[in-house]
């Protein structure tokens, strides 16, 4: 049976009964730069690509008062974890005409696939216009006459209509094309900020040829809400437009409407002020943002300060002055978070952490990389040589005599790499890159030392052989290593060999889809596929630990826990979920029954889709007892399948629900009150073995993978008398997989 058709017949890897999130393999980590301090990132996308822009904090002083703002910075990825830093994109300090350069914004246009950023000229003086080919530049200004857009001095094709702060501009494009952009920032006399009253925002309607705008499209965007301050936004989502905003209390609010020039209905706060287990990483200071859709994932960037903070063990890296400590409100960094829609379109409050988003495809080492390509980085720095009208040398400087290292996560190196070349200037005899897996210090793969170039300005290219680095590899580390620093100047590297690693589709639990009629226990989720991407996920929760007090499945993150009929899924959250292939009989309608607690006081909620379509009605559970012991069965309406193959989605809709079994179709009643016994999980599974190109070479049963390792150890099972070197085992029931070694 080929299950990624099956998964792939509905785009329904998406949250809740109407609206869903994705799981996949691997977490980024927050902020995506930790050499430099950035700030008010603006984000877009195309099919291939998610961007941000940042301008940057790196001139200001480690006691500075103010802001002290020069350059843009621009950065992409392709898997949300691996960000490319192409350094310093334009240079208000060498471009005439143009002040210190703030908040922009940035987006794709549909019409001739350039990039086009909206920048702010001297920090209230104006909006200019730019665009290139491609993040890195070079970056050039459309607009007639070499004009700006909004200039309250003159030079602009309009002025900035009385806003205060004529600063923060943004850029939308609507799927027909049409451009926009925004701006506006304080308050003033003529257009005041106040509570559920707001008048400092302006949009305009730009040209489709980029040269200009439409001065007659002036409107003011007016909305309710909290006092706003600053840095209006606009984005698409399923036919609602969305102008977000920064607060005068240091929030970001909303508001939607059916047209991009509004009106917009205040609908609430998207972010509050970031903060992680109930702990401020942003100095309780400003925000700013930017969000796109990628891949069908939403997604925004924004800025903190967990650098200058030192949260969760960051290194504090010196302020531009070369001190350490440098004051929090004016040293940032830019940090990238998923979030979610509700059912009625309206945002879901964004939930800040220090992961970052899910990696969702594979790191590809064969292709050629600006040096700094990664998703941690320590002991690094970085400088670009910008000139107008040209893409700038952007380099990596390592403090090598130190720990200094890049991380690259979840490479596919498929059948193997052979070799490993970077482009470096050295002025030191017997630097060297290292490469590692798992860790800094892990397993050494290759060595490449560097010839001495004699300065920083010369680049050579060195190649040196690696071995071990075959199929899916989760992290990779590149280790500088050399007696002193600022003596390494890389510009790219990547690696030679070929193939790539298929991934392994999710698989029925018990290798075999579930009938229907039937019931069906919650723990017998699928068991997930291998690689990345949404056709290898069973499930989605909201950490990586199975957190549960039942000895099942305890190598995978669902909670579960001991109860009702033996065992149920536990410590549930909003918009987790879990999914079961299953197999209809017949065409009909099948009655939906399932066995849950709760012992929340307001009770909880779940639901369920088949092949990406809501089924049945939500299942409203009340409180069943004080401590989730007490399971009762609830009727979930009725859903009309077709014979053959599907797959159920179980979607959790309201926090901390149990749930035991589910049923569709006439099966009996089974649903019991007070704790059930705990299952007898030890007995025999299926377990497959694996070369390391992904070719299944055995199958055969064992009762846990300790056994399963010894019986391919001892030859005691067909196929494993000519193994001879490393395998993989996968059990079959769990998704567990294990290394084996075998000499013979």
């Amino acid at each position: 049976m080929d299950y990624r058709k099956v998964l792939k017949m509905a785009s329904f890897k998406k949250a809740a009964c109407l609206v869903a999130g994705l799981a996949a393999f691997g977490l980024a980590d927050n902020p995506i730069s930790s050499y430099h301090y950035l700030a008010d990132p603006g984000a877009a996308a195309d099919d291939t690509y998610f961007y941000v822009i940042t301008d940057s904090d790196d001139p200001a002083a480690y006691n500075a008062n103010g802001y002290n703002i020069k350059a843009l910075y621009g950065f992409r990825t392709k898997d949300m974890k691996n960000w490319t830093d192409f350094g310093i994109i334009y240079d208000a300090r060498k471009v005439d005409g143009i002040g210190d350069i703030w908040a922009s914004g940035i987006a794709v246009n549909p019409n001739d696939h350039r990039l086009y950023i909206v920048f702010p000229d001297g920090g209230g003086g104006g909006i200019g216009l730019i665009g290139a080919d491609s993040i890195a530049g070079p970056w050039t200004n459309p607009v007639s006459g070499n004009k700006k857009l909004i200039n309250n001095w003159g030079g602009g094709l309009a002025d900035c209509d009385g806003i205060g702060w004529c600063f923060d501009p943004a850029i939308f494009f609507d799927d027909d094309g049409t451009g926009y952009f925004t701006f506006g920032g304080g308050s003033s006399d003529s257009r005041p900020a106040n509570n559920n009253n707001n008048d400092i925002f302006n949009i305009y309607k730009l040209n489709k040829d980029m040269k200009g705008f439409d001065v007659s499209t002036k409107t003011h965007l007016k909305i309710g809400g909290p006092k706003a301050m600053e840095a209006s936004y606009i984005h698409k989502y399923k036919g609602n437009y969305y102008l977000s905003y920064s607060t005068a209390d240091l929030r970001i609010a909303y508001g939607m409407s059916k047209n991009p020039m509004g009106p917009y209905e205040y609908k609430g706060i998207f972010m509050g002020n970031p903060n992680i287990g109930g702990q401020n990483i942003n100095a309780n200071n400003n925000n700013h943002h930017g969000i796109a859709e990628f891949k069908g994932h939403w997604y925004v960037a924004y800025h903190d300060r967990r650098i200058a903070n030192g949260y969760d063990g960051l290194e504090k890296i010196p302020a531009d002055d070369g001190k350490a400590n440098p004051a929090p409100a004016y040293h940032r960094s830019v940090s990238v978070d998923e979030f979610y829609y509700n059912g009625d379109g309206t945002m879901k409050e964004l939930t800040f952490t220090k992961e970052g988003p899910k990696q969702i495809e594979n790191f590809d080492p064969y292709d050629w990389y600006p040096a700094l390509t990664s998703s941690k980085q320590k002991g690094i720095r970085s400088r670009s040589n910008w000139s107008p009208g040209k893409v700038a040398e952007h380099l990596l400087l390592p403090l090598s005599s130190k720990e200094s290292w890049i991380r690259v996560s979840g490479v596919d190196f498929g059948t193997a790499a052979t070799g490993f070349t970077v482009q470096a200037a050295s002025t030191a005899d017997g630097n060297k890159i290292e490469i590692h897996t798992g860790s800094a210090s892990g397993t050494l793969a290759g060595t490449c030392t560097l010839k001495n170039t004699g300065n920083k300005s010369t680049f050579a290219e060195n190649s040196c052989e690696v071995t071990g680095l075959k199929g899916i590899v989760e992290q990779v580390f590149l280790v500088f290593k050399g007696s002193q620093d600022s003596t390494m100047a890389i510009k790219a590297w990547g690696f030679e060999g070929s193939g790539t690693t298929p991934p392994t589709p999710q698989t029925p639990y018990g290798d075999k889809a579930a009938d229907i009629p039937g019931k069906i226990e919650a723990e017998h989720y699928d068991v997930p596929g291998t690689g990345r991407g949404g056709d290898v996920d069973s499930y989605n929760d909201n950490d990586s630990e199975n957190q549960g007090d039942a000895d099942f499945r305890t190598d995978l993150g669902v909670d579960i826990v001991e109860g009702g009929t033996g065992m149920a899924i536990g410590y549930t959250a909003i918009d987790e979920w879990l999914e079961y292939t299953v197999n209809v009989a017949e065409d009909g309608e099948y009655a939906i029954k399932a066995s849950a607690s709760t012992g929340n006081e307001n009770g909880s909620s779940f639901c369920f889709l088949v092949d990406g379509k809501a089924v049945g009605d939500t299942i409203k559970v009340p409180q069943t007892g004080d401590d989730w012991s007490v399971y009762e069965e609830f009727d979930g309406g009725k859903a009309t399948l077709t014979k053959g193959e599907h797959v159920i989605r179980l979607v959790i809709t309201d926090n901390n629900v149990n749930v035991d079994w589910f049923s569709f179709g006439d099966v009996k009643s089974t649903a019991i009150k007070g704790q059930g016994v705990k299952l007898d999980v030890a007995s025999a599974a299926k377990f497959d073995v694996f070369d390391l190109s992904g070719k299944k070479i055995a199958t055969f049963s064992a009762r846990t993978m300790a056994e399963a390792k010894k019986l391919w150890q001892k030859g005691a099972v067909k196929g494993a008398e000519k193994a001879n070197g490393v395998s993989l085992i996968r059990n079959r029931s769990n998704g567990m997989v294990a290394k084996v070694r075998v000499t013979r």
